[in-house]
C-alpha cells in the first residue's frame, strides 16, 4: 500500500487568500520578494483565467506564477514613482 504524499495533498488543496500568503512567504527562497493582500489581488486582475472562485488559491497551480509575476509587477509600481 502507497502512503499518501502529504506535500502534493498540501499543495493542491484549494485554501483562502489568507491560508496561501502565509504559505507562499513561509517557504520562500532568500531574495524573492514576499507576497502581500494588494500584489495578490493585482495578481489576479492580471490573470482572471487563473480563478474559478473568488477566494480560492493553490500552491500547486499559482505559486510559480506568482513567484515569475511578482519581481517585475514591483518593478513597474515602482518605476512611475521614481519619476
Amino acid at each position: 500500500m502507497k502512503t499518501p504524499d502529504l506535500d502534493r495533498e498540501r499543495s493542491e488543496r484549494q485554501v483562502t487568500s489568507a491560508v496561501f500568503l502565509k504559505a507562499y512567504n513561509e517557504n520562500l527562497p532568500v531574495g524573492f520578494p514576499q507576497a502581500s493582500p494588494k500584489y495578490m489581488k493585482d495578481f489576479r486582475k492580471s490573470y482572471p483565467g487563473l480563478f474559478k472562485q473568488e477566494n480560492v488559491w493553490s500552491l500547486d497551480q499559482h505559486r510559480k506564477k506568482l513567484m515569475d509575476w511578482l519581481p517585475s509587477h514591483i518593478k513597474a509600481i515602482a518605476e512611475p514613482a521614481a519619476r
